[in-house]
């Protein structure tokens, strides 16, 4: 017997056929990231049809999109299973984004924030033998404004020209995986805009290491590069440490 979410009928948007699946998929994949439905939940495809009141390939393409991010299964006979964390495709900027949203927004944080302190600090050292002169002088010149937005208490300028250093550092490693990877630091750095744990004037000391970083990149010192980052990376883990005991 099919075990139905349980949950209330919720008028779908008067909109375009993309729009629909979108917004099915949206509302499903939070509510599963949230869960408000539970692994091993199953409810078939009428179901679905009747809760959102859209078409069955809008239904179809929305639970497609499910299955490829890990959310979900077909099961034989019953229809679709709701499957546990181990495995959605945590690397997704869209899961990260419906766990951001919901309860679980700490764990995903702090997975982040762990997964950052072991990726950057490699990424830095690995651009300082490898960055081109030219990329690296261009990031000298990205520290110093982010230096001066730092100074002047330019939150949302701070915050863009640290979004395009970090990206490029991990660019400049050389390495296609860790570029790749440039989303979840954002997400991170973002998260703490966004939930206030970011001072308006940046430490002096945090300012600085981004200088030491850019520096070290463009003279080679891949020793310097790497371990600066490390400051800046436990850094912010000492200060998003505050939130792992609580609810945001």
């Amino acid at each position: 017997m099919t075990n139905e979410t349980g949950l209330g009928a919720d008028p779908a948007p008067a909109s375009a056929t993309g729009d629909l699946r979108n917004f099915v998929l949206d509302t499903l994949g939070r509510e599963i990231c949230a869960g408000a439905i539970e692994p091993e939940t199953t409810f078939t495809t009428e179901s679905i049809e009747s809760r959102f009141q859209v078409s069955r390939p809008v239904v179809r393409e929305a639970l497609r999109a499910l299955q490829t991010l890990g959310l979900v299964t077909p099961k034989r006979r019953v229809g679709v299973r709701v499957l546990p964390l181990i495995h959605w495709n945590v690397y997704d900027l869209q899961v990260i984004r419906w766990r951001l949203a919901g309860p679980s927004r700490v764990a995903q944080l702090r997975s982040l924030t762990e997964l950052r302190g072991a990726i950057e600090p490699a990424a830095a050292r690995l651009a300082a033998i490898r960055a081109p002169l030219n990329e690296a002088s261009d990031l000298v010149g990205l520290a110093g404004r982010l230096w001066a937005a730092g100074k002047q208490g330019d939150s949302q300028e701070f915050l863009r020209l640290d979004l395009q250093f970090h990206q490029l550092i991990l660019k400049l490693s050389g390495n296609e995986m860790f570029a790749q990877l440039h989303h979840l630091v954002e997400e991170v750095l973002r998260s703490r805009s966004q939930y206030n744990l970011m001072p308006q004037f940046p430490a002096a000391e945090a300012l600085q290491w981004h200088v030491d970083i850019a520096t070290a990149i463009q003279t080679g010192n891949a020793e310097k590069a790497g371990q600066s980052m490390i400051s800046i990376t436990e850094r912010a883990l000492d200060e998003m440490s505050t939130i792992w005991g609580r609810e945001l």
